[in-house]
């Protein structure tokens, strides 16, 4: 495994998500790789006709939920989408019931929800890794999420 030994201390889990779509919309898949102490996880899913940023949600979404007692779990995503959504505009759209600032409603939403309950559950520390860098678990968890998406 590829963890930063301090990483390993101080978190109970450490994961890696990602979304892939041929197409947007299309067919889409979504892949979760999970660290826990000395195991490794995959979880993968597809679904015939999403979008990118669906996948990206469920991915992060099916990962949480894997976990089924409270834990400190440092995620990390290559998603602008879902990191500038559960960092920065969640808190407005649940003060606005759900809308932006155009008054428009959210898209996603029932996925933004769901993440939110998760993300209330345990603590999650968000990250952001930039795509196609050489990160080696981005770059699998990538790959099961094309592969995913291709299969369907």
């Amino acid at each position: 495994m590829n963890l930063d030994i301090n990483l390993s201390f101080k978190y109970d889990y450490i994961i890696y998500t990602d979304g892939a779509c041929i197409g947007n919309p299309g067919p889409g898949g979504w892949a979760a790789i999970l660290f826990h102490k000395k195991s490794k996880d995959i979880l993968r899913g597809a679904e015939k006709q999403t979008t990118n940023n669906r996948m990206e949600l469920i991915a992060s979404i099916q990962a949480l939920k894997f976990i089924k007692t409270k834990a400190k779990i440092n995620l990390f995503t290559d998603s602008k989408y879902l990191i500038d959504g559960i960092n920065i505009w969640i808190k407005d759209w649940k003060s606005n019931n759900w809308k932006k600032n155009d008054n428009k409603d959210v898209k996603n939403v029932d996925l933004w929800k769901e993440l939110d309950e998760l993300v209330n559950f345990h603590y999650v520390e968000w990250n952001w890794v930039k795509g196609h860098s050489g990160n080696k678990n981005n770059e699998e968890v990538d790959r099961i999420a094309r592969n995913e998406a291709e299969n369907i």
